[in-house]
């Protein structure tokens, strides 16, 4: 399930005109100035990770390459913390979309191309984690390098854009939109109270914000954001920065919109949870009620799983399955009638 990082993230770059300069400033320059970026297009990407049961959306941007007849795809990955096993996760998912693509392009010669991307930002400071997948192998690098063998291995290495190595003021004066730079600016502020402490800080940033094409709109998100993610604290400096940005009765119509949207969401949340929650006790119970044992780390599996879609396919196989196995099988095999 996504987060307030991921919603705003995907807000911001939803549109094409937003994420190509911030990607243009992502890729390596000799990268850069291959992609036309008249081309750049955005694809909402499903990638399913069967060992944990959940699916995820990602943010893929297609792209055409100055002297290339293949297709590029972009595909960017949001963290707001360290995953030393990051990536292994970016070689899957660049599998998985792979694919994808070939079951809808199976006349095509051409794979395309696909360059992994991950935007981070977290609360302990810059990325420490390895970058390439030949870093995850237990093997001596240097000397599987020297010997003329490692280029035979698995190799894969995915660009970092890390906020927390950035200068704040560098952000603020990216070639980008203002609500890409200002977005870049409240990741950076990773904890609660640094958010808090300099918010009031980027006002500038907000004025510019308001002052563009569809300004009003994109405030409202901003705040929705920093509603969601900050504190009571953080909703009174909000309040109180953008009465220097617009006129008071807008201040409060905002504030009101963005509030009432919260608690409406809170509202269909809270029903998707209990729906959710009813959903993996009644996996469980019939398991339980049939004797099929469940251990430990398949329990986690089934309470960790947050998509409806699965716990359904879980839940029918439950009432005919011999087996844990034949309940938890990725297959999309139908359920016979019992």
């Amino acid at each position: 399930m996504s987060g307030p990082h991921d919603r705003f993230i995907r807000y911001v770059l939803e549109h094409s005109e937003r994420a190509a300069p911030l990607l243009r400033t992502v890729l390596p320059p000799g990268l850069a100035a291959r992609v036309r970026w008249s081309t750049l297009r955005g694809h909402p990407t499903v990638l399913v990770d069967s060992s944990i049961g959940e699916s995820r959306g990602d943010l893929s941007f297609s792209v055409r390459l100055r002297g290339s007849p293949r297709r590029a795809f972009i595909l960017l990955e949001h963290q707001s913390s360290v995953d030393r096993w990051m990536a292994a996760r970016m070689r899957r998912y660049v599998s998985r979309l792979l694919e994808h693509w070939e079951q809808q392009h199976r006349r095509t010669r051409h794979q395309p191309l696909i360059l992994p991307v991950v935007l981070y930002h977290g609360p302990r400071g810059p990325w420490t984690s390895p970058r390439s997948v030949e870093e995850l192998l237990d093997v001596p690098l240097e000397e599987a390098r020297r010997e003329g063998w490692l280029q035979h291995l698995l190799r894969m290495e995915y660009v970092l854009y890390d906020l927390m190595a950035r200068g704040e003021q560098e952000l603020k004066t990216l070639a980008c939109p203002p609500l890409v730079r200002l977005a870049l600016v409240l990741l950076r502020l990773a904890s609660p109270q640094e958010l808090n402490r300099r918010l009031m800080q980027q006002v500038d940033l907000f004025r510019e914000v308001y002052a563009s094409p569809q300004g009003e709109r994109h405030l409202e998100a901003v705040v929705h954001y920093l509603r969601e993610r900050g504190t009571e604290v953080t909703g009174e400096v909000t309040q109180q920065l953008l009465s220097y940005v617009m006129q008071e009765q807008r201040v409060e119509a905002l504030m009101w919109t963005v509030g009432h949207r919260l608690r409406a969401e809170g509202r269909k949340q809270g029903r998707a949870e209990g729906l959710v929650e009813g959903r993996v006790d009644g996996v469980l119970r019939i398991l339980a009620a049939r004797g099929v044992r469940v251990d430990g780390e398949s329990r986690k599996r089934i309470r960790r799983c947050k998509d409806l879609v699965t716990l359904d396919r879980w839940f029918e196989r439950a009432l005919y399955a011999q087996s844990l196995a034949e309940v938890l099988d990725d297959s999309e095999r139908s359920s016979p009638p019992p």
